[in-house]
């Protein structure tokens, strides 16, 4: 999380973006979009900037209309995501009262309330910030399937503990999730043939490309919708 590359390209927050709807599951307010009624939910669990992004609310709608799935985007940051214009509160004083192990905390009574809606397989999607609170998830039988995108505070540790299958999307320019630790994560994978897994390294992207892209850079639209196109098709095998 350290270092200015976990918030570059920080997006203009919208809270009316989207196709879906805000309202509360779990005891957060979240995005959610995609029938009601489906018995398969993804959860996206955002970077630092929160569930107002709208590149994150339109790759839900993407997720929902192309599957079917119920997609809930939760504000785990309870309205305060990380503003970098605020000199006063650098990532490093603001992630201390927003660590990933309270987002995993906060994830549990969402996940809850998705079964008892009747949800019979959950798969979550985690970006930068989000994907360590993936992991968590995905040591015991919270969800069905996991995504990592150019993951952050994610150990090799983390990995060995992993239960469910889990795809993991890295960058090539990355400072947080090198590639040289993603080869480490796969090294892991490799020696547990009861996970499905993978890891994947994105040629000539940065940190943050699946979501801080911007609209009218074409090449960055199309590295982005390729990651998204991995996601969805991982959700599809494991969670259809």
């Amino acid at each position: 999380m350290s270092g200015p590359q976990c918030c570059e390209n920080p997006p203009t927050l919208s809270s009316s973006s989207g196709a879906g709807s805000v309202t509360e599951i779990g005891g957060l307010k979240a995005y959610v979009t995609g029938p009601s009624d489906s018995k398969q939910a993804i959860l996206l669990i955002s970077d630092v900037f929160g569930f107002e992004a709208p590149n994150l609310r339109k790759l839900a709608d993407k997720i929902a209309s192309a599957a079917g799935f119920h997609v809930v985007v939760p504000d785990f940051f309870y309205g305060d995501p990380y503003v970098p214009d605020n000199a006063e509160r650098p990532v490093s004083v603001w992630i201390q009262s927003h660590g990933t192990g309270k987002g995993f905390e906060d994830a549990k009574p969402i996940i809850a309330a998705l079964r008892n809606k009747g949800v019979s397989k959950i798969g979550a999607a985690g970006f930068c910030w989000g994907a360590k609170v993936v992991v968590e998830l995905a040591k015991s039988d919270y969800i069905q399937a996991a995504v990592l995108l150019h993951p952050s505070l994610v150990t090799v540790d983390d990995i060995k503990e992993i239960k469910a299958p889990i795809a993991i999307l890295g960058a090539e320019f990355d400072k947080i999730s090198p590639p040289e630790l993603l080869k480490k994560y796969e090294e892991v994978l490799s020696t547990k043939p009861e996970v499905n897994g993978y890891v994947k390294i994105f040629p000539g992207v940065p940190h943050g490309w699946t979501v801080r892209y911007k609209e009218e850079d074409e090449a960055a639209v199309k590295h982005a919708g390729e990651a998204h196109q991995d996601l969805l098709a991982w959700f599809t095998q494991h969670v259809k």
